[in-house]
């Protein structure tokens, strides 16, 4: 699959919490963690499971950055 998108940050599967229409992902990209909610349709066509390797793939319009 091509995307236009270049921010990929690759990472593991740490914690998934599955509700009735979404799932919550949480990915380990070294000592940070970053979270994502997916269709439950989504998560079962990938056959996520915790410690599989993914990569956080981010849309720049949708990065918002804050200063320490």
């Amino acid at each position: 699959m091509t995307l236009s998108a270049r921010n990929r940050l690759p990472g593991k599967v740490v914690k998934i919490e599955v509700g009735d229409i979404v799932v919550h992902v949480v990915v380990r990209v070294g000592d940070n963690v970053i979270e994502s909610v997916i269709t439950k349709r989504s998560a079962e066509e990938m056959k996520l499971k915790v410690g599989d390797t993914v990569s956080a793939v981010i849309k720049s319009t949708e990065v918002m950055l804050e200063k320490a």
